[in-house]
């Protein structure tokens, strides 16, 4: 059953990733916002009238440190869609092919997504120093939006790199010692298991 609640979490975890990267909704103004990926702009009093594009390659970002963050963003997320693909098929494979069923696998991968992730997020806000944010947003400048608004795009990038940074954390197996054994909690299979100390 953990493998399951643990699959649903990486694969829904993936897709807000996605959703949050490829919103236009990480900075606004009453007429236009902008995310990692995209730009929208609209009419004043009209937001329904939407024309968007789409920066279709690096060359086409505005600022270096967009460029890196953009770079370390889309890293993290492939990294965090790999992981949850190989949750899938962990969990779906049958019992003998899969013996270590009381673990998680590779929750390593999900911490250097989430590690790429965090990074990334705190790289984007430099490039609001840049020409292209400083038309739309006038007076902003690094970690300083200007008029603009922080937009449910960032924040929903700022929560996923979070819930990622801690599903490793919760996967990996508790020890303590207790009178020369050495006790180990798995979440996973929900049971205390004593292995004996062995004395050289």
């Amino acid at each position: 059953m953990f493998s399951s609640v643990w699959v649903a979490l990486g694969l829904s975890l993936t897709c807000t990733s996605a959703l949050s990267l490829i919103s236009p909704a990480w900075f606004q103004t009453p007429t236009f916002s902008f995310g990692i990926l995209t730009y929208c702009s609209w009419p004043q009093g009209n937001s329904w009238n939407q024309s968007c594009a789409t920066f279709s390659s690096l060359e086409d970002i505005p600022d270096f440190a967009w460029k890196v963050s953009a770079v370390m963003l889309l890293g993290g997320w492939l990294l965090l869609a790999f992981n949850a693909i190989f949750l899938l098929s962990w969990a779906v494979a049958p019992k003998g092919l899969c013996p270590r069923r009381n673990s998680v696998p590779m929750p390593g991968v999900q911490a250097v997504a989430a590690t790429a992730m965090i990074m990334g997020l705190l790289v984007f806000p430099i490039g609001l120093a840049s020409s292209f944010v400083k038309e739309v947003c006038e007076a902003s400048s690094m970690y300083h939006g200007g008029k603009c608004r922080l937009g449910w795009g960032y924040m929903t990038a700022i929560l996923n790199a979070v819930l990622a940074s801690l599903l490793p954390i919760i996967s990996w197996p508790h020890r303590t010692k207790v009178q020369g054994r050495t006790i180990i909690f798995s979440r996973a299979t929900e049971r205390i298991i004593l292995v004996p100390e062995m004395n050289k």
